[in-house]
């Protein structure tokens, strides 16, 4: 990351007391929101895409034509924004190379192996398809800074700036597309999975979504020798995480105890995270996984450092776990692109969140469902254990999460009322729990959780604090 600063001269800025600091068009996780409402529109697609491809040109100070790769999920305003970010890429001189749909760490790992100076994708996760968003990741395949999209909006804003670099009409750019980028995703799924092992005599429920893994998660299952139920892989514009999915696991969990399936998988609509359903029909969550994974590694002598990081979000109960295994661990604020980066400044190879997104630096450089599945199965075929029975080695403690649907979001956290409460609940866990209020980064809320010991007590407690933030956005 200081290299990218460095190459883009990034100076350095005031933060505000925000999730977003000085950013206005980008969340935790790109720009996201309604499509054909602001800032989802087709002419934010086409001003990102032509700033994106002057700071490219001119502060890479490239001698060739800034090459671009660009993918989408399966919901319906894909193609308009795929189509007008490329159309403001190549206006300013840009090569784009169109992957079409692609999950968003294949976009990542496209970009990386074809040497391309940026990736874009188009997606908004784990969202309803009347959403849509844009993720950029430098030519390394790693999601951009806060400082580089605070530059970004900066360019987009200056409309005399990106007039004035208009090239001539011979120095426009053209649209590539990129062959079998579904099929060179899946070989790097497989490169990543023990060459000495195959998925043979396996059975494992794969939930894709409707999403962009509908064609490459299965062909990587199945190649590697596992029987596949498929569920919800027939996106049409409209389904992407309808009832499905890592959101809504309930699906898999029913096919798993129907087909006595040995696993589950739930994917969300972009595929950089998976959900788990062990044989018993249980949901194995990605502080459950994170575990295990980081033992596995720790065992082999492969967990650099010996340490992992994880966000805010994730149960205390991994912190006590992974200590007693003399495993440290690093917390960072939400968003699977804040760990990449933890992980990166401290030397570290694997990370995750809760929510599913798990980091295995030495194969993908963003969260990835597929390959996190992947390599749980590997412990299981190893192990000759089920996910019920490794699961079962860390007990998280209760944990409630809340969401208040808000405007502005971050209102909250500056409600003197708010934030009085919030240091009495935290005297009042005295240690053995804990309050985390945030705004969302990826939708209009913000997420109360409250954790420890007591469930009953934590639910009241969580109920409470819903109800005064609620009232503090009025």
């Amino acid at each position: 990351m200081a290299e990218l600063r460095k190459l883009f001269q990034v100076p350095e800025l005031k933060k505000e007391n925000t999730a977003a600091g000085n950013r206005l068009l980008f969340g935790t996780d790109g720009i996201r929101g309604v499509v054909n409402r602001p800032p989802m529109t087709a002419e934010t697609a086409l001003s990102l895409g032509r700033a994106l491809t002057v700071l490219l040109r001119e502060e890479k100070a490239l001698a060739r034509r800034p090459k671009i790769v660009i993918g989408k999920d399966t919901r319906l305003s894909g193609d308009m924004l795929l189509r007008s970010v490329a159309a403001g890429v190549m206006s300013q001189g840009g090569d784009v190379f169109e992957a079409d749909t692609l999950p968003t760490p294949g976009l990542a790992n496209l970009t990386s192996s074809t040497r391309a100076d940026a990736g874009i994708v188009v997606s908004a996760s784990h969202n309803p398809y009347p959403d849509n968003g844009i993720k950029i990741f430098d030519g390394q395949g790693y999601k951009l800074p806060d400082e580089i999209e605070e530059k970004l909006e900066r360019l987009m804003e200056d409309r005399k700036l990106l007039d004035g670099s208009l090239p001539s009409p011979e120095g426009v750019g053209r649209a590539f597309p990129v062959r079998d980028a579904v099929g060179r995703y899946v070989v790097s799924l497989k490169s990543a999975f023990p060459k000495k092992l195959t998925l043979e005599g396996m059975t494992i429920v794969l939930d894709c979504a409707n999403g962009a893994a509908y064609r490459s998660a299965p062909a990587a299952f199945e190649e590697l020798g596992a029987k596949v139920v498929l569920l919800s892989a027939s996106p049409d514009g409209f389904n992407i995480n309808l009832n499905c999915g890592a959101l809504n696991p309930e699906l898999c969990r029913a096919a798993v105890l129907e087909t006595k399936a040995d696993l589950g998988v739930a994917l969300d609509g972009d595929a950089d995270r998976a959900i788990f359903i062990d044989q018993k029909g249980r949901v194995v969550d990605g502080d459950r996984i994170m575990y295990l994974n980081s033992l596995h590694l720790k065992e082999k002598g492969a967990l650099q450092k010996n340490a992992v990081a994880a966000t805010v979000m994730s149960n205390m109960a991994l912190d006590i776990a992974l200590k007693r295994k003399g495993i440290k661990l690093f917390r960072t604020k939400v968003g699977d692109r804040y760990v990449a980066e933890c992980l990166r400044r401290e030397g570290l190879n694997f990370g995750g969140e809760q929510s599913g997104h798990l980091i295995f630096l030495d194969h993908a450089t963003t969260g990835d469902g597929a390959l996190a599945a992947l390599q749980t199965l590997a412990i299981m075929k190893e192990s000759g254990r089920s996910l019920a029975s490794l699961a079962e080695e860390i007990q998280p403690f209760p944990q409630v999460l809340l969401n208040v649907r808000a405007e502005d979001p971050a209102r909250a956290e500056r409600h003197p009322e708010v934030k009085k409460m919030l240091k009495d609940m935290e005297t009042r866990l005295k240690g053995r729990g804990r309050v985390l209020l945030r705004p969302s980064g990826t939708e209009p809320v913000v997420r109360v959780m409250v954790e420890g010991e007591d469930k009953k007590e934590i639910e009241e407690m969580a109920r409470e604090c819903a109800a005064l933030v609620a009232a503090s956005l009025k």
